[in-house]
């Protein structure tokens, strides 16, 4: 018995060592053999990838996951550097030899019965890994159908009527500017504080205070006009009154904007800011043009308010007036006219359009203590090419300005600097009609 028990014990002995070494000889626990498709690498870089279903979501919103699909990388010569198989959560991490370029491809017959790449989606994706440890990601659309292609037509008409839109923002302010100019000579360079006054006003009563956009922007015009009041009686009044030439107070105006911008910025800050409804809303189809609720707004407004003060101009005593000071000063004076009343109410209405248009713009897009600045260099632009001194000219003008801007980027003018097309038919339009497209001819010297 105790020669059996020695004859065991030595056995033993023999055989755990070979057996412990049969055990790491199996393919799962090599040290050399990969790492598990759903497990990071503890050292080096991976590729991690996660295959999930868009079409197939779950009660909480999330895409499910794909599992047991075979990924293949290889490196930009094309050599095969790993492959991995998705887990139950549908996600691969695959170890990769070094930090580059490699192409990550998927075999599409291992996906399930019934699930398929997108439409127009390839196999392969371009993976540049950069980063230490499974912070590469690669991911493949799965369940995503590919956008409809929209058509140039399409595109022409969304970009005509965003054109007319614009125009028609621009044409408000400019017909501000023209009034103002029209009356007192003045070329103001304050004219986009003016804008921005009615957007921010608009901006402080809305979001603020908490009043709907319409309610707001009413207030906001009704205080340009008195903005438009307070300047020429604490300002401009002062200036014609002591004799001031039309190029000093030229200056003063450049100065007076540099000032409001920069008030504007310390009260409402640099950020770009909407108002707390008619932000973002979804076109309907009106036959051949899409357009958003506040779009239509916006063109029904503004179309509303340029017919209301042309027919005034054209028709009332007091357009008559203004007409009659704008065409010679000196003799509307000498046949009774109060010069200085006119070109108050010039202040006041003109300010108020600006004000309506900044609102206007503020609800097409976002406010900015700089938005009327940049909308400024447009509006002398609209105004000069219709012609200096008559709101017809102003409208017309302002309607090439905005289809310019927005339709030039359908025939290759880049977006950052779409305004530039507007700027160039502007000088070629000025090199062969110098008085503008409805302005007369003058005699200078």
């Amino acid at each position: 018995m105790a020669r059996f028990m020695a004859l065991m014990a030595v056995l033993a002995a023999i055989l755990l060592p070979v057996a412990a070494h049969a055990a790491d000889a199996t393919p799962g626990a090599s040290p050399s053999a990969s790492p598990s498709a759903s497990t990071a690498p503890t050292t080096g870089t991976a590729i991690n990838v996660l295959l999930t279903n868009q079409s197939d979501k779950a009660a909480d919103g999330t895409a499910k996951p794909i599992p047991g699909v075979t990924l293949n990388v290889t490196d930009e010569a094309g050599n095969a550097v790993g492959s991995g198989v998705t887990d139950a959560k549908g996600r691969a991490i695959i170890a990769v030899p070094a930090k580059a370029t490699y192409k990550v491809t998927l075999d599409e017959k291992t996906l399930p019965e019934g699930i398929a790449l997108g439409d127009g989606t390839a196999d392969s994706v371009t993976v540049a890994v950069r980063l230490d440890g499974p912070n590469n990601f690669a991911a493949f659309p799965i369940g995503v159908q590919a956008k409809a292609t929209t058509g140039f037509g399409d595109k022409l008409s969304d970009s005509i009527v965003s054109g007319v839109k614009f125009g028609l923002i621009v044409a408000l302010a400019a017909l501000g500017l023209s009034l103002i100019f029209g009356t007192t000579g003045l070329t103001n360079f304050a004219h986009g504080e003016l804008i921005t006054f009615g957007a921010l006003v608009a901006y402080l009563f809305n979001v603020t205070i908490g009043l709907p956009v319409i309610v707001a922007g009413v207030i906001a015009v009704i205080l340009s006009g008195a903005f438009g009041w307070l300047q020429d009686a604490v300002l401009w009044r002062p200036l014609r009154k002591r004799g001031t030439g039309l190029i000093a107070m030229m200056i003063v105006s450049i100065g007076l904007g540099i000032f409001l911008r920069y008030v504007y910025q310390y009260l409402f800050s640099s950020e770009t800011k909407p108002f707390s409804d008619y932000t973002n809303q979804a076109r309907r189809d009106y036959g051949f043009i899409r357009l958003a609720d506040k779009e239509v707004a916006i063109l029904l407004i503004a179309i509303v308010a340029i017919t209301v003060v042309c027919v005034a101009m054209m028709t009332t005593r007091f357009g008559k007036a203004m007409r009659a000071v704008s065409d010679n000063p000196a003799l509307a004076a000498s046949s009774g006219l109060r010069v200085d009343g006119v070109i108050r109410n010039a202040w006041i209405l003109g300010t108020l359009l600006s004000g309506l248009a900044g609102v206007l713009l503020g609800v097409n897009s976002q406010i900015n203590f700089l938005m009327g600045f940049k909308l400024l260099l447009l509006v002398f632009a609209a105004v000069t090419l219709g012609g200096l001194g008559t709101i017809w000219g102003a409208l017309i003008g302002s309607m090439v300005i905005g289809l310019m801007v927005e339709v030039g980027p359908l025939f290759g003018v880049p977006s950052s600097i779409k305004e530039v097309g507007a700027l160039i038919v502007l000088i070629l339009v000025l090199l062969v009609r110098p008085q503008g497209i409805l302005g007369r001819r003058e005699r200078i010297g």
